[in-house]
């Protein structure tokens, strides 16, 4: 007589009981396998936070630093086509970074003839100020003090300071605006000719306060000049001079202005007020 399996028996009762065992020990949910619409949304949103990321940190993949010395002037063109024009000691840093073209305006003068780049605007800081354009010709001056001024010759350019709570202003052009000690002072009408004349070799002072008219011929003399007596610094000079020969424009002040101007024996200059004659 053949036997029958021994298997029989258990697989009747797991048989019995199998609904109860399914309640007690549950299966856990099979998975489907992801389609590739969804592989592909997980790849482009990827992508998509990198280029975020990118953007906020907006790196510098490459630097410039261009300078001049005193006396000299310098034409510097960048690699997008945008030309910079360096007064005599003036001193630049460039930066390329991912959605911005970025100067830093260090010391001096310079003059900015930007080409157009619509989703990469031209940034230009000097101190507290900041100009922005996508395309323009404009002229940037800062001042041993900090005092930055901004005159507009063709375009229009977006000037801001760092310090919180003051609107930018919008520069058309024939304007200018001056950041004495972070703030913008009111917008002004400006003959951006004169406001550029250094590029001809030209000074143009047009009732420009004396220490002002000092703190900018320090950039066209190696030796120092000081303005001794602060009451003197609101005396106003007018005139055009050679950028070339500041020593003469020292030599007239005394004809035109109640000071003495005095060498001193390291090639200094010294201005103070006349002594009044008995």
């Amino acid at each position: 007589m053949t036997k029958q399996p021994e298997q029989a028996p258990l697989d009747e009762a797991l048989g019995r009981h199998r609904d109860e065992l399914k309640q007690l020990f549950p299966m856990p949910p099979s998975r489907p396998a992801p389609s590739k619409t969804v592989k592909t949304a997980g790849i482009t949103l990827a992508v998509a936070i990198a280029f975020a990321a990118l953007a906020w940190l907006n790196p510098a993949y490459k630097s410039e630093r261009f300078a001049t010395a005193i006396g000299d002037r310098r034409a510097v063109l960048l690699s997008d086509g945008s030309k910079l024009l360096l007064d005599s000691g003036t001193h630049v840093d460039v930066s390329w970074r991912l959605l911005s073209r970025e100067v830093d305006l260090r010391a001096g003068q310079a003059l900015f003839d930007v080409s157009a780049a619509v989703y990469r605007p031209f940034v230009v800081s000097a101190g507290l100020a900041k100009v922005e354009v996508l395309g323009t010709l404009f002229n940037v001056r800062r001042l041993d003090n900090d005092a930055v001024r901004v005159t507009l010759a063709r375009g229009r350019v977006d000037v801001a300071v760092a310090t919180a709570g003051q609107a930018p202003v919008t520069l058309r052009p024939g304007q200018q605006v001056d950041s004495i000690g972070g703030q913008l002072m009111p917008v002004a009408k400006a003959d951006p000719s004169k406001a550029m004349a250094w590029k001809d070799d030209r000074i143009v002072f047009e009732q420009t306060p004396l220490d002002e008219a000092v703190s900018l011929l320090r950039h066209y003399r190696k030796a120092p000049i000081e303005l001794s007596d602060p009451g003197l610094a609101a005396l106003k000079v007018t005139g055009v001079f050679e950028a070339h020969n500041v020593d003469l424009l020292l030599g007239l002040l005394p004809s035109i202005l109640p000071v003495a101007v005095l060498q001193q024996g390291d090639g200094s200059v010294r201005i103070q007020r006349k002594p009044i004659t008995k």
